[in-house]
């Protein structure tokens, strides 16, 4: 893969791990993350899942006639547990369905292993129109077998 973008995280068993250190800009008044930061924090994870999966998400757009894009259509966050100022975070993103027009994932983000949020995210893939469009069945199992396997 000839990207000029650097590739953070790794496929591990089940999906995939990405570690973030919290910086000052992430927190409010009181030195806890704002809660809007958090999906920042996801949007991360799930960008560079795509990345080690050997998908640049720009590159879609273009990849045939209708283009290929991914898009957020519902995000359900549970809020368990704050995290502070450099705390190092391991935000582990996978897969639980692809196919059709939408894929799941699964998004946990913890500190030293105590689950801070948890997060389902449904993607609806659409062409470059905004219409609704098959998700290609090749990345689709590329996904499933990456939440399974890593």
């Amino acid at each position: 893969m000839n990207s000029p973008f650097l590739i953070a995280g790794e496929l591990t068993s089940g999906g995939h791990r990405l570690l973030q250190r919290v910086y000052y800009e992430d927190t409010d008044f009181s030195g806890l993350v704002y809660h809007a930061r958090y999906l920042h924090f996801l949007e991360r994870g799930r960008t560079d899942y795509l990345r080690c999966l050997g998908v640049e998400q720009r590159e879609l757009i273009g990849a045939d006639e209708d283009g290929l894009v991914f898009v957020v259509h519902r995000m359900e966050i549970d809020f368990k547990s704050p995290a502070r100022m450099d705390d190092v975070l391991t935000i582990h993103t996978s897969t639980e369905k692809a196919g059709g027009a939408k894929m799941v994932l699964s998004q946990e983000i913890r500190r030293d292993g105590a689950l801070l949020i948890a997060a389902k995210v449904i993607i609806a893939v659409i062409n470059a129109k905004g219409r609704p469009r098959r998700l290609p069945e090749a990345l689709a199992q590329q996904m499933l077998v990456a939440s399974k396997e890593g």
